[in-house]
């Protein structure tokens, strides 16, 4: 999972046993390293002081709203509704490149 920028190394517990894997998937920009977020245990302590419903919904609070993809179960250009979840599936799911059928790097050009 962390090759794959689904999880993170927590040198804490893993005492950098997956350092190399997340390397990799930082310069690969894959999963949660194609854009840029503050690590949980960083976030956490900065947000320790506040009530738990702060904590817990303070990105709802601000009008943001976290997309969540999955890449199980495969999908479809037609199962897919935007170009922001057509590319995120591109660089995240091992069938992704099936959504680019000229290789341009472009994924359900409809969409985009």
């Amino acid at each position: 999972m962390v090759e794959h920028g689904q999880a993170l190394d927590w040198p804490r517990y893993s005492h950098g046993a997956y350092a190399q894997q997340q390397t990799a998937a930082e310069g690969a920009k894959v999963g949660v390293w194609i854009g840029t977020f503050e690590v949980p245990w960083d976030w956490r302590a900065e947000h320790a002081d506040k009530p738990a419903t702060e904590r817990h919904f303070g990105l709802i609070n601000q009008g943001q709203v976290a997309q969540s993809y999955s890449c199980q179960p495969r999908r479809y250009c037609s199962q897919i509704s935007s170009c922001e979840e057509a590319h995120w599936y591109l660089n995240n799911c091992s069938w992704g490149p099936k959504l680019d059928r000229d290789g341009d790097g472009a994924s359900c050009e409809g969409h985009c």
